[in-house]
């Protein structure tokens, strides 16, 4: 919750949030987390976007029935995001050409997943697609098996939804030093390639085999790297890449050098990794946490989603919040003097334009 006698970062910025799921309403939300007054426009009698609406404004609205309003708040307005198809925004009365004459301070970013251009600007796709086209699904998966879509947490909410509050927060320090405000394409394709550039690097060199999934170092194919099943059913993930962290690993498991195959002979690895295998079903995912905890072996437990608030360290460093009934991630990342907050119930609950110009007039008067 919000801390006491403390403001966000964006404190002050206002944000209008206008169309889109997944990315655009993400987005927002980390701006929201970190002060920015966001203002959600939905259809009326539309739901909204759970979690993704925390500390937002919402302010049912029908773009079809007239702009006038939209465009009043848009004067007033630092940032606009909408997550339309390329063209709809124009048709609504309220793009970039449009928005920005109304404020040329108006920094506006637009989420989609081809981008504002190219042959396939203006069709349908969802995250799996946008992965798809740029090389990440293709590497992501077990050995012999399909590509293996990573849930939405790539093309929707890194490469889309993060890589768009970035390139606002790059605008927004521009137009400090301008005075005038931009139009962002966010396209999905785009930063989910961003993501992949260390591994474009590797396949260059010869270092990672695009062609076999599973059998490289950082997915799953070196046994130092992976994830083992313990006697309970529970999962273990290990990642000692590092020599040091490799020779805990091995003594903590019980093994000695002696008994294993040379980790750098990539023909050994099947052996290497039934071994390790064979070891980590000994015991239960429990009794390995207490024989790796304060070790440099880079083996951790596998939580459930439902298991993490009450994990002792992000217990501890209050990685998971409670706020309006419901523990969720806290803000992140974490600044020291003016760090980000989840705002109260009040935020959710619908307004009007009316009452939002009242506010931010009421804002203007004061500063």
């Amino acid at each position: 919750m919000e801390p006491s006698g403390v403001s966000g970062p964006l404190d002050g910025v206002r944000v209008l949030e206008a169309g889109g799921i997944g990315p655009a309403p993400f987005c927002t939300m980390l701006l929201a987390d970190m002060g920015a007054d966001v203002v959600r426009l939905i259809r009326p009698g539309g739901g909204d976007d759970g979690l993704l609406s925390r500390g937002k404004r919402t302010v049912p609205f029908d773009l079809k029935g007239g702009q006038g309003p939209i465009l009043d708040l848009v004067g007033s307005t630092d940032v606009l995001v909408e997550g339309f198809r390329p063209g709809v925004a124009e048709r609504l009365g309220i793009g970039p050409e449009t928005a920005c004459g109304c404020n040329p301070r108006l920094v506006y970013a637009r989420c989609t997943g081809f981008g504002q251009t190219g042959p396939l600007h203006s069709v349908a796709g969802h995250d799996i697609n946008y992965i798809a086209l740029t090389g990440v699904l293709g590497l992501i998966g077990q050995a012999d098996g399909p590509p293996t879509p990573p849930l939405n947490l790539v093309g929707d909410f890194a490469a889309g939804g993060l890589t768009a509050a970035f390139g606002i927060m790059c605008a927004l320090f521009e137009r400090s030093m301008s005075g005038l405000g931009q139009v962002i394409d966010a396209a999905m394709v785009d930063g989910s390639a961003v993501l992949a550039t260390m591994f474009f690097e590797l396949i260059a060199r010869g270092q990672h085999d695009e062609r076999r999934r599973g059998a490289n170092v950082l997915d799953g194919g070196a046994p130092y790297y992976g994830v083992y099943e313990t006697s309970d059913g529970g999962w273990f993930a290990v990642g000692a890449v590092e020599e040091p962290f490799y020779t805990q690993l091995i003594h903590r498991l019980g093994l000695t050098p002696e008994q294993l195959p040379d980790r750098s002979d990539r023909s050994r690895w099947p052996e290497l990794k039934a071994t390790m295998a064979r070891a980590f079903r000994t015991r239960t995912r429990r009794e390995w946490e207490t024989v790796f905890t304060g070790s440099d072996a880079c083996a951790t437990p596998v939580l459930l989603p439902s298991e993490c608030p009450s994990y002792t360290h992000h217990r501890q460093r209050s990685t998971f919040i409670s706020a309006n009934g419901i523990s969720q991630p806290a803000p992140a990342p974490r600044l020291s003097r003016t760090p980000g907050f989840v705002r109260g119930d009040s935020q959710a609950s619908p307004t009007t334009l009316d009452a939002i110009m009242d506010s931010w007039r009421g804002e203007a008067s004061s500063g």
